[in-house]
């Protein structure tokens, strides 16, 4: 694998760490800023919905431009971002400072991705998509279990000031290793809107919404669930969402070794275990040991969707990938603020702080239904020779120098 994805990986690595370390800090800076903890939740809520308006609006303006150097401009742009919120002396200014490093986020991924497949042999794409996305996810065990560490320490200013550096880092890594690919002569913004007629391209990204929100249905409440109902101290909660970082560690490899092989068995796959799994968690969650593990397995088949939803995206829009990848970054966000919203109604409704693993699962059931519907139009479609949606024009090929 090219040197140029360790690249991408500390981006993501940082991206990822400023995205989850803020839920760990949210007491600290609610209190410097003497705000509720319920408004300090907006500086989760605006993160999540700057990634779902930037990553077009940032695709968008980065059509003329080649990938490389819109690439160290997103990083530029988390740069000020971080350090918006690492100097902010306000409240305002801390939520500003979030959404302008959310900005970046759908994006990077986006872009990244088509980068990150270009760098490979067509039967390497996923594997490289993956390493990519091994930053966000050793983040989860690394980068937040330390910032949120460091924050009540030492404060969270500081936090916010070493994603900072680690931007700065990623900036000159993708500045340094990343090879010149310019933009593909002849595509144009209407191509991009193109792809997003292909009824495989929005299959691909209504599973995401689906199968990631499954997995946020249970994951956001974590914490009231596994101290009320499990009987864990309040200080475990940490290390057990260290295994569920390890285990999106592991999944997000898997995912990216098999999906390379065989893509759609490897959603059947995932996604089938991740709704059994999920409903067995109003059970498991129970018992210490068994809701450990489970919360790992949770991690693990959650992210093991990743590289193959990414590359069916990027499969399914070949001729302009570009906008589809990064609006698929945004309906991982999606995913995460729908299941959240459904996991407060269940809890809320007095069914319980097992409630939303019934919510994640029913979500993971239904995009395993339409991976089966999704494949079986595919299958159609070969059969008889005519397209699902229209087509559009594929990019002329550019060189690239490894």
């Amino acid at each position: 694998m090219p040197l140029a994805l360790l690249a991408l990986a500390i981006g993501a690595f940082g991206i990822g760490t400023t995205e989850f370390v803020i839920m760990g800090l949210l007491p600290e800076v609610a209190g410097d800023f003497g705000v509720s903890i319920p408004t300090a939740g907006y500086l989760v809520t605006g993160y999540a919905l700057g990634v779902m308006f930037g990553a077009p609006l940032m695709t968008v303006l980065g059509t003329k431009i080649s990938r490389k150097r819109m690439l160290m401009l997103l990083m530029g742009l988390f740069v000020v971002g971080n350090l918006l919120s690492a100097l902010a002396p306000t409240f305002g200014l801390m939520l500003a400072g979030r959404v302008v490093a959310s900005l970046a986020h759908g994006a990077f991924f986006g872009i990244g991705s088509v980068v990150a497949a270009d760098l490979v042999a067509p039967d390497k794409r996923a594997g490289a998509i993956s390493l990519m996305f091994t930053g966000l996810t050793v983040a989860n065990v690394v980068g937040v279990p330390l910032g949120t560490l460091v924050g009540q320490s030492v404060g969270w200013r500081v936090t916010f000031g070493i994603v900072a550096a680690l931007g700065v880092v990623g900036l000159l890594g993708v500045a340094k290793l990343v090879p010149d690919m310019p933009k593909p002569a002849g595509v144009r913004l209407r191509h991009e809107l193109a792809a997003l007629k292909n009824v495989q391209v929005i299959l691909a990204m209504a599973m995401t919404v689906l199968g990631f929100g499954g997995v946020f249905a249970a994951i956001t409440y974590i914490a009231p669930m596994v101290t009320h109902v499990t009987g864990f101290a309040d200080g475990s909660v940490t290390w057990l969402l260290v295994l569920f970082g390890l285990g999106m560690v592991g999944g997000n490899l898997v995912g990216g070794t098999y999906a390379d092989r065989a893509l759609m068995p490897m959603l059947y796959v995932s996604l089938g275990a991740l709704a059994a799994v999920l409903a067995l968690f109003t059970l498991t969650a129970h018992d210490k040991i068994a809701a450990a593990v489970t919360i790992t397995l949770v991690g693990a088949l959650g992210f093991a969707t990743v590289p193959p939803l990414q590359k069916r995206v990027l499969d399914h829009a070949h001729g302009a990938p570009t906008l589809a990848s990064a609006l698929n970054i945004g309906a991982f966000n999606l995913g995460n603020a729908l299941s959240a919203w459904l996991g407060g109604l269940v809890i809320a409704a007095g069914f319980g702080y097992t409630a939303p693993n019934w919510v994640g699962a029913v979500l993971a059931a239904a995009a395993l239904a339409l991976a089966v519907l999704s494949s079986g139009l595919e299958r159609r479609e070969r059969a008889t020779g005519t397209p699902v949606a229209g087509g559009i024009p594929a990019e002329r090929p550019t060189a690239v120098t490894h």
